[in-house]
């Protein structure tokens, strides 16, 4: 059920829009029927006036609605902005899902697990795509692209590799009515898609290095708890594989690699990441080591893996004979990495930076970074104040400002508000009969709310400075929160405190992976059990003598700890 209310104080008219859904289907993915009208209810002498409009809560479960009557006033419930009905300390989860919905991110599928990315959110993806590949293709990366099917005699290859995937793999098994003779897998990544044939064009050190990347869907089928953009039976993603004579050439791209994930985050998504490695059971299935970009979503106190960095060593060449012939005529196997990045992007984006409004999306990254709306009064110059509005656009455009004005006769200037509050457009400019006469327009920031008047003279500049500085605070906000819920501590009397408490810890630790199972054993539960998130490149001292707060034994290193997505 999505409410909009809008109210012309002037005009002394209470618009009022309903769309109802009623719900059928699974709980992931349902089934919409949607209705919407709109009408006016004619208020005396303002909103206290009005009387007999109720908001109810439907006894079959379809959602709220709105009905009149002639009966004495009645409390309405206040909504959180244009169609949320939760709050996102309240529930969590169910305004994330109404946020991605209402804010035109995605629309669910009649497949369970599986979504439809609106230009809304591609663009976003574009935007982030667009960044990545010149970035890689400074380092000589070449595209390409490999089947989407997979044998089950290649799939099968690598052993450690399939065991770790095989609960994800789905399967085509007819063709038509007909049973196929060798059911044929469906990528859940595309290592054993792709190494046959690096075995057959790597044959010297000619050859090397040899580096490929793809953008592509795969499809990761067995999990519960889908969850838009975070756990999707199909996403998209680049995936990067590549092949070199030395170690020393892979373990440089994988952290060159990594840096470039950071920014993906960092510069571009104002989240703040840690760049660390991972733990050996958690290390990516036939690879050698694993690092990674950590991000933290406070709201629910847990860590998520935001893009990996995977040195696979020599395993995989081992198995599919990826072999080579040096300048000495020696016989060698090649080094091998692979890495990615995915829409899981996105969904991280929407958690740490959206409000009780809807999106909030950084400058950056937003296909509108900036919204122009004509707010005419009675007896005003409506034609003036629409053509300063198409002037602002053509100027800020031509100054590589992603710009729009919204003319639309049918809504009002508040629930135009609103609508692009839902959306996250980063800025808007609001020009009215005032604005006009001053030769200015007002700027409303959508991170903080901040107004502006601006004058015309200067509007390119002030534009640009105002987007910078949204950036900066969405990204400065967010380490502030994700600072605040770090906690540092040595025992485990302290780590299941601060566990419970939504914490992000940082806790010393011996690295034995028996040491590791046993913390998700003793933590497993409803919220789900604790796990190593990445040992941190920046390592505070580890004094001497310190102990394990897990084991008591001698510890190595500082290590992240928390539940996670």
């Amino acid at each position: 059920m999505v409410t909009h209310l809008n109210l012309d104080l002037n005009a002394r008219v209470l618009q009022v829009f309903l769309f109802f859904n009623k719900v059928k289907g699974s709980s992931d993915s349902p089934g919409k029927i949607t209705f919407s009208f709109v009408f006016d209810l004619k208020v005396g002498k303002g909103v206290d006036d009005m009387a007999g409009v109720e908001q109810r809560q439907n006894k079959s479960g379809g959602g709220k609605y709105f009905f009149c009557s002639g009966g004495k006033k009645k409390e309405v419930k206040k909504e959180t902005g244009l169609g949320l009905s939760f709050t996102k300390d309240e529930n969590f989860g169910e305004w994330y899902s109404e946020v991605v919905v209402n804010g035109e991110m995605i629309e669910y599928y009649d497949i369970s697990g599986c979504y439809i990315l609106r230009p809304w959110a591609i663009s976003i993806w574009e935007i982030m795509q667009t960044f990545f590949d010149a970035e890689i293709k400074k380092m000589k990366v070449k595209n390409c692209y490999f089947p989407l099917f997979v044998s089950p005699g290649v799939l099968q290859k690598e052993k450690d590799h399939i065991e770790g995937f095989a609960p994800e793999v789905a399967w085509v098994t007819k063709s038509g009515e007909s049973e196929l003779e060798v059911p044929i897998a469906i990528r859940p990544t595309s290592e054993t898609v792709m190494y046959p044939y690096y075995s057959k064009w790597i044959r010297g050190h000619r050859d090397l290095p040899l580096k490929l990347n793809q953008w592509c869907n795969v499809v990761r089928w067995e999990f519960s708890n889908p969850t838009p953009f975070i756990r999707s039976r199909e996403f998209l993603w680049q995936e990067g594989h590549t092949a070199f004579a030395t170690k020393e050439e892979a373990d440089t791209e994988v952290l060159q690699i990594l840096e470039l994930y950071r920014c993906i985050y960092e510069e571009f998504l104002a989240i703040p990441v840690t760049k660390g490695r991972k733990s050996e059971l958690e290390t990516f299935a036939g690879g050698l080591y694993t690092t990674s970009v950590e991000a933290f979503i406070p709201n629910t106190g847990r860590g998520i893996q935001g893009a990996t960095s995977h040195c696979l060593g020599q395993n995989f060449a081992k198995m599919f004979e990826i072999n080579f012939e040096n300048e000495k005529g020696e016989k060698g196997m090649v080094w091998q990495n692979s890495w990615a990045y995915s829409t899981r992007t996105i969904g991280v984006m929407v958690m740490v930076h959206g409000d009780d409004k809807g999106l909030v999306l950084p400058p950056k990254v937003a296909a509108l970074q900036l919204i122009v709306i004509p707010v005419p009064y009675k007896d005003a110059d409506t034609q003036g104040i629409f053509d300063a509005c198409v002037a602002t656009v053509a100027t800020l455009s031509d100054a590589g400002i992603r710009a729009e004005a919204d003319l639309r006769d049918n809504y009002s200037p508040g629930w135009k508000y609103s609508n692009w509050e839902m959306k996250g457009v980063p800025l808007r400019i609001e020009i009215g009969p005032r604005d006009l006469a001053n030769n200015q327009v007002r700027a409303v920031r959508r991170d903080n709310g901040a107004k502006t008047d601006i004058s015309r003279v200067f509007l390119v500049e002030q534009v640009k400075g105002m987007l910078d500085k949204i950036q900066q605070n969405l990204f400065d906000v967010a380490k502030q929160k994700r600072d605040a819920c770090v906690e540092v501590l040595k025992t485990w009397e302290e780590f299941v405190t601060a566990l419970g408490q939504k914490k992000l810890i940082l806790a010393p630790w011996c690295d034995e992976e028996d040491v590791e199972k046993d913390v998700k054993a003793r933590t497993k539960g409803d919220m789900g059990a604790a796990k190593s998130l990445c040992t941190p490149f920046e390592q505070p001292e580890l004094p001497e003598g310190t102990k394990c707060f897990a084991s008591g034994k001698p510890a190595k290193k500082w290590t992240y700890w928390g539940r996670s997505y």
